[in-house]
């Protein structure tokens, strides 16, 4: 876990402690993760660069509806920020360094350019946090869309949403308002924290998937989930003892008899294992 000492702020935000952390910031020490040694500085500069140039162009009396359009256009036909549809679960996607590099990325990464822009000129854009895809709202009481930075930035009504929702997640999204609420900071950060870690098991890269597990761990001690998803990692690497202990954990953790079974038994075999070793 050699990140730890450069994610401080990242944590701080995330479990709760500092809301005053700007997400630009906190992004950027989430992607130390994967690069260790990144100036963070350079990539705050240009998104206060892009945030510049596009308040350049627009006008003293500027609606909501012109704006998405500028910025639209400039991000996403002049700069050129696309969808990284062929290398998904590269998880260079889920660093915002990489996608200010790259001008590609997944749609929280995506939509967090579009935001922080946002934030930068005083215009009303939050996330939303649709299940299996990210996008964002344009809301200013007067003027309001869903956009969907992934594609383009891609104006969207509540059904199309829904059905965004359902293709990306493959479940079946009921039309509830619950999905279209703005999120904040924290869950965005906690996204892209469990996207990373998702991204590197789907490489193979264990040791890194059970640090970020470790990063959410510290963060929120009594998340269930996190506990079982690095035990199970754990068995992959072949940390039986520090399985067993997660294990046990979300055992006491866990919500339903069925978790706890599920959970009873994967302790049972690591018992069995460990003890088939002395």
């Amino acid at each position: 876990m050699i990140f730890y000492g450069k994610v401080d702020r990242l944590l701080e935000l995330i479990a709760g402690r500092d809301a005053s952390v700007p997400l630009d910031r906190a992004a950027l020490e989430l992607a130390r993760i994967e690069f260790p040694e990144l100036d963070a500085d350079t990539f705050v500069a240009t998104l206060d660069a892009y945030a510049a140039e596009l308040g350049a162009r627009l006008s003293s009396i500027c609606d909501g509806a012109a704006y998405v359009s500028q910025a639209n256009r400039y991000l996403f036909e002049e700069l050129g920020f696309r969808g990284n549809a062929h290398d998904y679960y590269d998880p260079r996607n889920s660093c915002l360094n990489q996608v200010l590099s790259s001008r590609t990325g997944i749609p929280i990464t995506l939509s967090l350019v579009y935001i922080e822009i946002a934030r930068r000129l005083e215009k009303p854009v939050q996330g939303v946090g649709l299940p299996g895809h990210f996008i964002v709202r344009y809301d200013d009481g007067v003027y309001s869309v869903f956009l969907d930075p992934f594609h383009g930035g891609q104006h969207l009504e509540p059904d199309e949403c829904f059905a965004l929702a359902r293709e990306a997640s493959q479940m079946e999204i009921e039309p509830n308002p619950k999905w279209l609420a703005p999120v904040g900071k924290r869950d965005i950060l906690l996204r892209m924290l469990r996207n990373l870690g998702a991204a590197y098991t789907s490489r193979g890269l264990t040791a890194k998937a059970i640090d970020v597990l470790g990063l959410l761990i510290r963060a929120n001690p009594d998340s269930a989930e996190e506990y079982r998803k690095r035990g199970i990692l754990e068995v992959q690497a072949g940390r039986l003892a520090a399985a067993k202990s997660d294990l046990a954990r979300y055992l006491e953790l866990a919500a339903t008899p069925e978790d706890r079974e599920r959970a009873r038994q994967d302790v049972q075999k690591i018992q069995h294992w460990l003890a088939s070793m002395n």
